[in-house]
């Protein structure tokens, strides 16, 4: 156990890696703490794939120690680069969420350090209430010192993978619905420049942990991992590069590309799950004024008909996203904040133009919230504090147990302050 000191005045945040696109992780008018020094494994029990460790340890990390002995993290997001307490924090999802939840249901206990300095322990049966507040609960019960949560077992650090074109969006439904088609991770890269009989279409990836028997003859070691081949975008483009023309362009060679993969193919787990870690800085290809993202959850039995919506209405608007992912969700837990509801879950990356993407994704929170959706509050960076009580229906259970720890609101973030998280002053 380290000494960990909160400040005995001011407001605080936790701040991990810094992954997240918005304003969760900086405070304007308080103080940020750095976790990075905060990165031990504390103990790892083999006959369960129980890892306990201390909060600023990173996902890379683990995958650098504990793949080589056959484990991986049970549930990751599109980058290795993040702490196990932002992402808790988060409530973190990935591509096989509709299987495996997020993060927060493989996490057994945490310990958080309250304001006024004592540490707690809590999990699903111990302190329930905080545990589930604390999970997508953006670093503003507590600060999260250590965690313990699974691994599981994987016989090979390769993927086996399949790439394969829909020709529209009720083709891409169809495919990621398909339980025969399905695997153990599933997403679809959409391409939003298409528009007419080809609205929709996307390059619908699966993939499951290659398991011996299946990897190539030639490949004698099953655990090993190509070194990354980083690569590094070493100026900002100038904002005329990313337009929805230059995005048609790339949009129609990526289709293309893909669509010409035939059968299962086997590669590298960082290649599958982690292809922007690869390309340093890639955010600069927006130029220097950046870029937004937007992530969105439409539960069922409306997600197919708001998805549409959202699609159409981004087409319509001529703004152009660069990347847009579809993924199936799978039923909510108990986090009062956490995102993830079972439906379809879309993620669009925006050029930022200022005004007229602001008002673009004001009008999208209008469609979210109609047909019963949220946005992931990691992703958030424009979000009104009426959209979020409309979308986020257990945040005044969220703001009660709020109020019982933090009574001060002594955690507080440029994000929480945005959206009145706690409720006014």
């Amino acid at each position: 156990m380290r000494d960990v000191n909160i400040p005995k005045q001011g407001s605080l945040i936790c701040r991990g890696q810094g992954r997240s696109y918005g304003d969760a992780a900086i405070s304007s008018q308080g103080q940020v703490m750095l976790s990075e020094r905060l990165n031990r494994f504390l103990a790892f029990d083999d006959s369960t794939g129980i890892l306990t460790a201390e909060a600023g340890a990173t996902l890379a990390e683990i995958l650098e120690t504990f793949v080589p002995r056959g484990w991986f993290p049970a549930v990751t997001p599109g980058t290795q680069y993040v702490s196990i307490g932002g992402a808790i924090a988060a409530d973190v999802h990935g591509k096989n969420h509709h299987h495996a939840g997020t993060l927060g249901v493989h996490v057994t206990e945490l310990e958080l350090m309250l304001a006024d300095g004592h540490r707690q322990r809590c999990s699903p049966e111990k302190n329930e209430s905080l545990f589930w507040a604390t999970l997508g609960g953006m670093g503003l019960t507590g600060i999260i010192t250590e965690a313990s949560f699974r691994l599981i077992p994987i016989e090979t650090a390769a993927i086996m993978a399949e790439h394969n074109p829909a020709s529209d969006l009720e083709v891409t439904f169809k495919w990621l619905e398909d339980t025969d088609y399905d695997d153990q991770y599933t997403v679809a890269w959409i391409d939003c420049a298409s528009a007419r009989r080809h609205f929709g279409r996307s390059i619908v990836m699966k993939g499951h942990h290659a398991r011996r028997d299946e990897l190539p003859d030639d490949w004698k070691d099953p655990f090993f991992v190509p070194p990354l081949c980083s690569k590094s975008i070493p100026f900002n483009f100038p904002s005329f590069v990313l337009n929805r023309f230059t995005m048609a362009v790339f949009n129609e060679r990526y289709y293309r590309h893909q669509g010409r993969k035939k059968g299962s193919f086997i590669t590298d787990y960082a290649s599958f799950f982690y292809p922007l870690d690869a390309l340093a800085h890639w955010n600069r290809l927006y130029g220097r004024r950046g870029f937004l993202q937007y992530q969105v959850a439409i539960p069922d039995p409306y997600a197919h008909e708001g998805i549409r919506r959202l699609l159409e209405h981004l087409i319509n608007s001529r703004q152009g996203a660069f990347l847009a992912v579809l993924k199936r969700f799978g039923s909510a837990n108990a986090g009062l904040l956490s995102f993830p509801v079972a439906g379809y879950t879309l993620a669009l990356d925006l050029p930022m133009t200022g005004k007229k993407v602001l008002n673009l994704l004001q009008q999208l929170d209008e469609l979210v919230i109609k047909y019963g959706g949220r946005v992931y509050l990691a992703k958030d960076a424009c979000l009104s504090p009426e959209s979020l009580r409309a979308m986020y229906p257990r945040l005044e259970e969220w703001q009660r147990i709020k109020q019982v720890v933090d009574p001060e609101r002594r955690f507080q973030s440029d994000l929480s302050r945005r959206l009145q998280l706690a409720g006014t002053l």
